[in-house]
C-alpha cells in the first residue's frame, strides 16, 4: 500500500506544468542591445523558445534579429524572420542601422543568398519555403496567431512544428483576449491551446464555449506564462532604466457627422449598438460627410503628416480624391506600388497617408507622424491599438492627436471599444506585474502541500477531513463503510481549485482517469463485502473551439470502465431527468435552440440527463445486508404528490401498500422528480477567487442512495465532500458519515452544513 500511495503522489506532483528549455547560453551579443534588451535576448535564447510581448517601440526588430542571428550561428543553419507584408523592407533596413551583417529579403527558398544567416520574408509566401532549412524562426508581430482555430495559425504550427528555436515579438498577444496566450504557447510546442484551456479557464455557463480564466486558478496561470514569455511596457519592468523612454501624451478627440437613422425597420431611432454589417451600411451613408471632416482636419494642421485609417475602399477613394497630395495602400495595389507610397510617406514625400489598421497597422515605425484620423470605428479594439501605436511609441516627439470621425447613432461602438480598452489595460498590467514577479524575481508559486493539511472537524457520529481523498481514505481500515456516495470533478469540466491534488486540476482526460483509478483502488478496500458505491455523473459537453468538435463525451461509460479495471462490478444506472428548457436558457447551447430545428436539425440534440452509477464489492466475506421489514417505508420517506385520504391511511395493509409504492419509484430507471434546486447553499462556501461550486448534488438523490443502500448506523463515505450534501443527508438519516475536502473554505462550511443537521436530530429526538 506504501509503493501505491508513492505512485499516486508522483502522479499528483508531476502534473505542475514544467517549461523546459531547449535552448543555449550567448556569449558576446551586439554592442547596441541596452542592457534590458540584452537581459531579455539571453533569457529567450536559454529558453529556445520564448515569446516577448514588448510594446512599441521598446526594439522588438532590434531583439529579434540578435536572437535569429545568435541562433543562426549555433545550429549552422539560416534563421527565418517572418513578418507583416509592409514591415519586411523596414526589418532590412533596421540590420544595417545596428550592424547586422547578411540579413536578406526572399520570397522563396530559391531565392536566398547562399551564406545567409537571416532571412526576412512575408507571412503571405510562408508556404514557399522549406522549413527544414532553418534552425530558428521568429513571428514578427506574433498577434496573427489570434485565430483560435484559424487557418493561419494551423499553418504556422504545422509548418515549423520541427524547427528547433522559434520565438514570437509582439506589442501584445490580444489586448483584451487571455486564451490567445495558447496560440503564442501551442506555436512555441509549450502547451496545446486546448490544454490551457482545460486547466485555467472555466466555461461561462450563461454562454456555452465561452471562456474566462478562473479566479483561483489566476497565480497559476500567469506563473505558468512566465515560464515562456515575458511582457515589459517600460525597461524598468525588467530592471532596466526609463531614461529616455518617456512616452509623449496622447488626446483622443471625437469629431460628430450627423447620420440619416433609416427608418426601413420600423425603428425610430437608432439603438446605438449596429452590427458590423450595420457599421458599414453607416459609413456609406455618412461617407462625404466623414471625408470632409477628415478634409477639415488636415486643413487645420498644415505642413504635417498625417495618416487616415479608413474602414472601405470607398473611404479610401474618397479621401484621395478630396485631399491633395495624399497616397493611399490598398489590397488590390501590387506590392511594388504599396511598398513605394510608404516610402513616399516615411520619407515625407507625400504628406498624408490613406490606409487600413489591416494593411498598414502592424510593425511600421511611424514616429515623424503625430496625427492621425480614423475614419470611423468598428468593432476591434485591437485594429485601433495597433494603428495608434505606429505613432504613439517610445521615440515620438510630439504629443499625439488621434481624431476619431464617428456618426451620432454609434455610440455603442465606440464604449465597446473603450471596454476592450479597459481589458487590455488591466491584462497588460497582470503580465507586466507578473513578469516582475516570476522571471525577474525567480519566485515560485509554490504548493508545499499539494495533499492538504488533513485538519479535522467532527461531531456525534461524523468527522471530516480537510485533505486529499486518495491518501485520506488510505488511512481508514478495511472493510469499514457501508456506503459511498459522492459527485466527482467530472473530469477537467469543473476545477474547483489551483491544488495540483484537485483532481478537476487536469490537462487531459487520460490524466484525470489515472489518478480516479488510485480512488477507486483505495474505496473498495474500505468497503464492506457486498456493499455499494454510488457516483453522480454525466456526459460532459465538447466545444469547437477547445476540442475541435461540438459534440459529448461519455464520462459516465468511462467511470464504469475505469471502476471495473479496478475491481468494482457495475451495479445499476439511474437517469435523472432534467429539463432541457432550463439548460437551454442557461447554456445557450445552439444544440438546444427551437431555431436549430428549422434550420438545420442535424445539430439538434437532447437535454443531458444526470446518472446515478452503483458499483458493488463482489468479493467473498462476511456480509453485512441491508434489510428491513416488509411493511415498513423505507425510513419514512415521503412519497411526493401522494394523495391517499387519511381515512386509507388508517386501515391495515397501508404501509405495506405505501412500501410497495417507494420501492417501485426507487426501483424505476429514470427518477423524474429529483427537485433540481433541493440542494445546499452553494454560495456560502466560495471566498473572493473561488468559482462558484457548480454542481451541488441534490439533496433527494443522497437521500434516495442512503435510504436504498444502508442501514442505520452505518458510515457513509463520501470522498468529495464539498459543502458537506452527503453528510448533512447521512446525520439526518441517523447513520455515520467521513468525508474528504480539498478545499479549505468548502471543507469548513461542509462543518457548519452537517452541524445544522446534527441539531435538527437532536431536537428531533427532544
Amino acid at each position: 500500500m506504501k509503493t501505491t500511495i508513492m505512485e499516486y503522489e508522483n502522479l499528483v506532483l508531476n502534473k505542475k506544468p514544467i517549461t523546459n528549455n531547449v535552448g543555449f547560453d550567448a556569449n558576446e551579443l551586439n554592442p547596441k542591445l541596452l542592457d534590458f534588451q540584452d537581459r531579455i535576448v539571453r533569457w529567450a535564447l536559454r529558453l529556445g523558445r520564448a515569446a516577448v510581448f514588448a510594446d512599441c517601440g521598446m526594439g522588438k526588430t532590434l531583439m529579434q534579429l540578435v536572437i535569429a542571428e545568435a541562433c543562426a550561428m549555433q545550429t549552422g543553419k539560416p534563421s527565418l524572420i517572418l513578418t507583416p507584408l509592409m514591415v519586411a523592407p523596414q526589418t532590412v533596413k533596421e540590420a544595417a542601422k545596428f550592424g547586422i551583417d547578411g540579413v536578406a529579403f526572399a520570397q522563396t527558398s530559391a531565392q536566398i543568398p547562399a551564406g545567409t544567416p537571416v532571412v526576412v520574408a512575408n507571412y503571405e509566401r510562408v508556404k514557399e519555403f522549406d522549413p527544414p532549412m532553418f534552425g530558428c524562426v521568429c513571428l514578427d508581430e506574433s498577434s496573427i496567431l489570434k485565430s483560435f482555430s484559424g487557418t493561419t495559425k494551423r499553418l504556422l504550427i504545422e509548418t515549423f512544428n520541427e524547427t528547433p528555436y522559434r520565438f514570437c515579438f509582439t506589442a501584445t498577444p490580444a489586448p483584451n483576449d487571455h486564451t490567445e496566450l495558447g496560440n503564442h504557447s501551442e506555436f512555441l510546442g509549450v502547451m496545446d491551446s486546448h490544454q490551457m484551456l482545460a486547466r485555467w479557464f472555466i466555461n461561462d455557463t450563461m454562454q456555452a464555449g465561452n471562456y474566462r480564466l478562473k479566479g483561483h486558478g489566476e497565480s497559476d496561470f500567469w506563473e505558468w506564462v512566465c515560464g515562456w514569455a515575458v511582457s515589459i511596457r517600460k525597461p524598468s519592468d525588467v530592471g532596466g532604466s526609463d531614461v529616455g523612454f518617456d512616452m509623449p501624451e496622447i488626446e483622443f478627440i471625437e469629431r460628430r457627422v450627423v447620420a440619416d437613422h433609416d427608418q426601413s425597420d420600423g425603428k425610430l431611432f437608432s439603438s446605438g449598438t449596429p452590427s458590423a454589417a450595420e457599421i458599414a451600411k453607416v459609413a456609406r451613408q455618412t461617407l462625404d460627410a466623414r471625408v470632409a471632416e477628415a478634409a477639415q482636419i488636415v486643413a487645420e494642421n498644415p505642413g504635417v503628416p498625417i495618416a487616415i485609417w479608413c474602414n472601405l475602399n470607398e473611404e479610401s477613394s474618397a479621401c484621395l480624391a478630396a485631399i491633395d497630395g495624399a497616397v493611399e495602400v490598398r489590397g488590390d495595389q501590387k506590392d511594388a506600388t504599396k511598398e513605394g507610397n510608404i516610402r513616399a510617406f516615411q520619407d515625407g514625400a507625400a504628406r498624408v497617408m490613406v490606409t487600413k489598421p489591416k494593411m498598414c497597422g502592424f510593425g511600421l515605425n511611424w514616429q515623424h507622424c503625430h496625427i492621425c484620423i480614423f475614419l470611423g470605428l468598428s468593432y476591434s479594439y485591437e485594429a485601433m491599438y495597433q494603428a495608434v501605436r505606429r505613432h504613439h511609441r517610445f521615440g515620438q516627439k510630439n504629443a499625439v492627436k488621434a481624431y476619431i470621425v464617428t456618426s451620432d447613432i454609434e455610440d455603442g461602438v465606440l464604449r465597446r471599444v473603450q471596454e476592450k480598452q479597459e481589458a487590455h489595460e488591466t491584462m497588460s498590467a497582470a503580465m507586466v506585474e507578473n513578469t516582475r514577479k516570476f522571471v525577474l524575481g525567480g519566485s515560485c508559486h509554490a504548493d508545499a502541500s499539494p495533499f492538504g493539511e488533513f485538519a479535522e472537524i467532527s461531531g456525534n457520529g461524523w468527522r471530516i477531513v480537510n485533505g486529499d481523498c486518495v491518501k485520506g481514505v488510505s488511512r481508514e481500515m478495511d472493510n469499514s463503510v457501508g456506503y459511498t456516495i459522492f459527485s466527482p470533478p467530472f473530469a477537467n469540466l469543473y476545477i474547483y481549485s489551483s491544488s495540483l491534488a484537485d483532481m478537476g486540476n487536469c490537462e487531459s482526460d487520460v490524466e484525470y482517469y489515472r489518478q480516479f483509478g488510485f480512488l477507486a483502488k483505495e474505496l473498495l478496500r474500505v468497503t464492506k463485502p457486498g456493499r455499494l458505491c454510488s457516483i453522480h455523473c454525466k456526459d460532459l459537453p465538447m466545444y469547437m473551439n477547445r476540442d475541435g468538435a461540438s459534440g459529448l463525451r461519455d464520462f459516465p461509460g468511462e467511470t464504469v470502465r475505469v471502476m471495473q479495471e479496478c475491481g468494482w462490478v457495475f451495479h445499476s444506472r439511474v437517469t435523472i431527468w432534467k429539463d432541457p428548457v432550463i439548460e437551454m436558457q442557461r447554456t445557450k447551447s445552439h444544440g438546444l435552440l427551437h431555431k436549430q430545428v428549422c434550420m438545420d436539425s442535424t445539430f439538434s440534440r437532447q437535454g443531458m440527463a444526470d446518472y446515478l452509477l452503483t458499483f458493488r464489492k463482489w468479493e467473498e466475506g462476511e456480509l453485512d445486508p441491508v434489510t428491513r421489514g416488509e411493511d415498513v417505508r423505507f425510513g419514512g420517506a415521503e412519497y411526493y404528490g401522494d394523495d391517499v385520504p387519511t381515512a386509507f391511511k388508517d386501515q391495515p395493509g397501508y404501509a405495506r401498500t405505501i412500501s410497495i409504492r417507494t420501492w417501485q419509484r426507487y426501483a424505476s430507471p429514470v427518477w423524474m422528480d429529483i427537485r433540481q434546486t433541493e440542494v445546499l447553499n452553494p454560495r456560502k462556501g466560495t471566498g473572493a477567487e473561488d468559482e462558484k461550486h457548480i454542481c451541488p448534488l441534490q439533496l433527494d438523490v443522497i437521500d434516495r442512495g442512503i435510504e436504498l443502500w444502508s442501514n442505520p448506523g452505518d458510515l457513509v463515505l463520501s470522498p468529495f465532500t464539498g459543502i458537506g450534501s452527503e453528510g448533512y443527508c447521512a446525520v439526518k438519516a441517523g447513520r455515520r458519515f467521513l468525508g474528504f475536502e480539498l478545499k479549505e473554505s468548502y471543507f469548513r462550511q461542509a462543518a457548519l452544513n452537517i452541524k445544522n443537521a446534527e441539531a435538527s436530530q437532536l431536537e428531533l429526538a427532544l
